[in-house]
């Protein structure tokens, strides 16, 4: 069904809900998981075109990328992860369609209208745009 599921982690505790889900999925269907966290604070989204060292920021979400493949790897899964930099949603397409990624599984949030609109872009970005199945939780 599912070879390879890639999971979007915001670094927050919305985390849990997506993780244990796509975790039980990957279980089910023998698939690998990609965890991709998306830095996009200033350093990230001029880090090539500057030059720029990593902030500390990203070397706090690629130690967090690390700790969570290394806590899902012990229960026996495949597990990689991809620290992103730049605007969520493209990285996210970016990271899919190169990663030969057959789902993407996020948590939304459940915000209403005006939030919708200043929250709610980088999921309806990816869901409009991807040619794969998205799996949308609502963070718990």
């Amino acid at each position: 069904m599912y070879r390879r599921i890639l999971v979007a982690l915001e670094h927050s505790a919305a985390d849990a809900t997506i993780l244990t889900h796509a975790t039980d999925l990957a279980k089910l269907t023998g698939a690998e998981l990609l965890l991709v966290h998306v830095a996009d604070g200033w350093a990230a989204r001029n880090f090539d075109r500057l030059n720029l060292r990593e902030s500390e920021e990203m070397r706090e979400d690629r130690a967090y990328l690390e700790r969570t493949r290394d806590a899902l790897a012990s229960q026996g899964l495949t597990v990689h992860t991809e620290l992103a930099k730049g605007d969520p949603a493209d990285e996210l397409i970016r990271v899919a369609e190169q990663g030969d990624v057959d789902l993407i599984a996020m948590s939304t949030h459940g915000h209403r209208f005006i939030q919708d609109i200043l929250f709610g872009t980088t999921v309806n970005k990816v869901r409009h745009l991807v040619k794969i199945p998205v799996l949308l939780l609502k963070a718990q």
